[in-house]
């Protein structure tokens, strides 16, 4: 009886302790600088908005009233010499845009008339109109957004920050994804790739059991479960012990983190809590699985310690669409409200100073339609995908708030003064989180590898 009653005390204490020792040992394999930031960090926690296919610059946050002259004629050579586009043709006539834009705040940043409840904000944020990638199609784009690389095989931003900072959270996974349907690249958009798996995103459904086959079978409660995830942990244990697998260690972690999201994970998930205002402000309906329901969620795990949120918002690859009613109406009329009630709601809880907010897409579009001839405008015009002259928003976590930074020309193509690329866009957000990007780095098949390759700038102006 009594060796019976140590060996039940052994596997109840190493089903709450096992998964923590296990992921030292792996973060200490992994030669890891986890939660070690090289320098004060501005931001604990980065929310990443990921709007899927590319939202239109001269149709949101870089107004063109010149594209107006242009109606229909092609652009000029001198521009569109060298360019690569994924289906406008040769001599594609410029197509202006159908709405209205106007200043807003006092920083006098202008947003579109699609975007009010963004606009309403506009103090609050930075929108950076000069961004650049080296990709134009959108499973390479997606690869280049999240990992710095438009091949498979490489770590996310995600996993990087987990990677390099750890966790803040003992119940929740450090690194969340959440999606309302497929995307070009699949889940190598919150990969881990070469770094231990650990360090991979965790996806979350709707509904309170957020990751498959969370709730325990019939007949097992939590203590049963315990004993079971106790002992299991303890034979891996061993097996770490004599392999020294990383990845051993990385499903001790696993079926830990999984037994602490039982308790976790469905209280998370249970927005129907929430204040009535707070659901009226994201336009969140308990149950659902709409865009504003992520958003109030990623508040609610930044709450809980979670680090990095990202988002993908499907909807934004329009082709056509551009006008009323279209599809880019659509698309910004699902995300408009929710991001706004987001930066309202961390900024209300005192979040906002901590958490870095981007909101771009993988590129942007060009300022050209996407017809046959110069001509030949479809009865429902649209753009292409552009890689050399987009703009996203950035919020809280140590930027400069109501700034306007970088500029496009006439057309909207290309950068005329400040340009930044995706490397420096890691970088900037590196620093804000107190890691330098040219030290984060893992051995790899021979050489170091880092977020930003061999790339990459702080940009200084950004800051607060």
């Amino acid at each position: 009886m009594g060796l019976e009653l140590h060996r039940r005390a052994f596997l109840r204490a190493g089903a709450a302790g096992l998964g923590s020792i296990a992921l030292q040992s792996l973060l200490a394999a992994d030669d890891s600088a986890a939660a070690a930031p090289h320098f004060a960090p501005r931001a604990r926690h980065v929310i990443l908005l990921h709007m899927l296919g590319g939202p239109s610059q001269v149709d949101l946050l870089d107004p063109k009233p010149a594209l107006a002259q242009f109606e229909g004629k092609p652009m000029p050579d001198s521009i569109l010499k060298g360019k690569q586009f994924a289906f406008v043709p040769n001599g594609a006539g410029a197509l202006a845009s159908p709405y209205k834009f106007a200043k807003h705040g006092e920083s006098g940043a202008w947003f579109s008339e699609l975007t009010p409840h963004l606009a309403e904000r506009a103090d609050d944020l930075t929108v950076v109109r000069s961004m650049q990638t080296d990709e134009f199609n959108h499973g390479a784009g997606e690869l280049f957004l999240h990992t710095g690389f438009g091949r498979l095989g490489r770590p996310t931003f995600g996993s990087w920050v987990s990677y390099g900072l750890g966790s803040l959270s003992d119940s929740l996974p450090t690194y969340v994804v959440m999606a309302n349907g497929p995307n070009a690249c699949g889940n190598s958009a919150w990969g881990n790739g070469f770094l231990a798996s650990v360090h991979q995103g965790v996806k979350f459904r709707s509904g309170e059991e957020p990751v498959h086959y969370l709730s325990n079978p019939g007949g097992v409660d939590r203590d049963r479960q315990g004993l079971v995830i106790g002992g299991v942990s303890a034979l891996n244990r061993l097996a770490l012990e004599r392999y020294e697998d990383p990845e051993i260690a990385t499903r001790i972690a696993q079926y830990e983190m999984a037994f602490q999201l039982q308790a976790s994970g469905p209280e998370l998930m249970r927005i129907e809590n929430e204040p009535q205002h707070v659901l009226e402000a994201y336009g969140a309906e308990p149950g659902g699985a709409s865009y504003a329901n992520m958003c109030l969620l990623a508040r609610r795990m930044v709450e809980r310690g979670v680090r990095f949120v990202q988002i993908m918002l499907r909807g934004w690859d329009h082709h056509t669409g551009i006008y009323l009613p279209g599809a880019l109406p659509r698309s910004c009329r699902i995300m408009d409200r929710p991001t706004g009630a987001l930066i309202d709601d961390l900024k209300q809880r005192g979040l906002l100073d901590d958490t870095l907010i981007i909101w771009t897409g993988e590129f942007g579009r060009t300022p050209m339609v996407q017809a046959i001839s110069p001509q030949g405008f479809t009865q429902d015009p649209g753009r292409d995908h552009h890689k050399d002259g987009f703009s996203l928003i950035l919020a809280g976590g140590g930027i400069r708030q109501g700034l306007t930074y970088g500029a496009t020309d006439d057309f909207g193509f290309q950068p005329t003064e400040n340009p930044v690329h995706v490397h420096d866009l890691h970088a900037t957000a590196l620093h804000l989180l107190g890691v330098d990007h040219t030290k984060l780095t893992f051995k790899h098949q021979g050489r170091d590898f880092r977020l930003t390759d061999v790339h990459g700038r702080v940009v200084e102006e950004l800051l607060a």
